[in-house]
């Protein structure tokens, strides 16, 4: 096996570089090493350079893609921007790992595919919930039943910030300028009104990227266990006290599953994705990442003549970002294919879409 320890490039320091992907880095000194860090925070740059004994520090990261040593690129900044940091660096011949959503738009996921085959790079979309042993574990269980009579797939959770203000230290400074920021939000409402068909100040738009934020991690793992939908027959939005909801109903032909989603001021998290058989269920019960190694439950219902069992599976307390680091690692090194492509990714703005037109159906534009 290819041992070689990669050389990796930052970009974005927020709260999940600080929180999850420099601490499991760290974490993997045999396979990764922290080479270079970029934000346009320059007091958070230098913060973290400090903090991880990082020298080659950037604000650009047009400059960071052209280091000499980095193996891989990091994309972990604003969602508006990953399409053109992804693309500078496979064009300086870097590999790619890119934090969902991969982009914003079908226009960006071509350029970021043309960009990858152009360079002969890799490039690997960060759905950790996908390499969760439980969840690996469930899609074999799934792939034996004779035939799916139902699925749920549900994400409601509290705010992050919650969490990540009890378990863990982060850092933030005042120092963003002005025209990034307001850069920033004309990009938010070209790109959502380019990828929705809709006006930028629609209602809709807030929904679209709660589905490309929140909502790609549910409906990305469940294209990997149940395949694509044929459509939505229904969604419906609602909106109240400040909280976020969303339910949808996906059409399988044989089977309908129902998708709810949304954000609240309790503490809590709860996403799962539950399979039914007519004698068996399979249920996936992730818990927050912001709280690393916290474990990633499979149950399993069955009965067997009069007997009914439940079984409860933890397969191993290694989180789901550091199995998914080890297989970008093997990737690179042993020249696989990720499962969670450009084009993977992809089918998810098909079904982001498919679920915008039924709520326009609704008339909430």
């Amino acid at each position: 096996m290819n041992r070689k320890r990669l050389n990796v490039g930052l970009v974005g320091l927020g709260e999940v570089a600080q929180v999850i992907h420099l601490p499991v880095l760290q974490s993997l000194p045999e396979q990764f090493r922290i080479a270079a860090l970029c934000d346009i925070s320059p007091g958070l740059v230098e913060r973290l350079g400090r903090q991880y004994q990082v020298a080659d520090l950037y604000t650009d990261m047009n400059e960071l893609v052209k280091q000499e040593d980095l193996d891989v690129v990091f994309v972990l900044n604003s969602d508006e921007y990953h399409a053109e940091c992804a693309i500078a660096a496979a064009n300086q011949g870097k590999h790619v790992f890119i934090e969902k959503p991969m982009c914003l738009t079908h226009s960006e996921a071509d350029a970021i595919m043309e960009a990858r085959d152009r360079n002969n790079v890799k490039i690997m979309v960060g759905y950790m919930r996908r390499y969760a042993a439980s969840f690996a574990e469930a899609v074999k269980e799934i792939g034996g039943f004779d035939r799916i009579t139902y699925a749920r797939v549900r994400d409601i959770i509290g705010p992050n910030s919650y969490f990540i203000r009890q378990t863990s230290r982060t850092v933030s400074f005042d120092d963003i300028p002005e025209a990034a920021m307001a850069d920033r939000k004309a990009r938010a409402e070209r790109l959502g009104a380019e990828a929705t068909g809709l006006k930028p100040d629609s209602p809709l738009i807030p929904v679209y990227r709660l589905l490309c934020g929140l909502g790609s991690h549910d409906l990305s793992a469940m294209r990997e266990a149940l395949g694509m939908p044929e459509g939505v027959i229904g969604a419906k939005v609602s909106r109240n006290d400040g909280c976020i909801f969303l339910n949808a109903i996906l059409d399988y032909g044989d089977f309908s599953v129902t998708y709810e989603t949304g954000i609240d001021r309790q503490g809590r998290f709860d996403a799962h994705v539950e399979v039914y058989s007519s004698r068996k269920s399979v249920k996936v019960q992730y818990d927050t990442p912001y709280i690393r190694h916290l474990p990633t439950m499979l149950h399993i219902h069955e009965t067997e003549g009069e007997a009914y069992k439940e079984t409860v599976i933890r397969p191993t307390f290694t989180d789901p970002y550091t199995l998914e680091l080890k297989y970008l690692h093997d990737v690179i090194t042993g020249d696989r294919e990720p499962k969670t492509t450009p084009e993977d990714y992809k089918q998810d703005l098909v079904i982001f879409n498919m679920i915008i037109d039924a709520l326009k159906r609704q008339g909430d534009v």
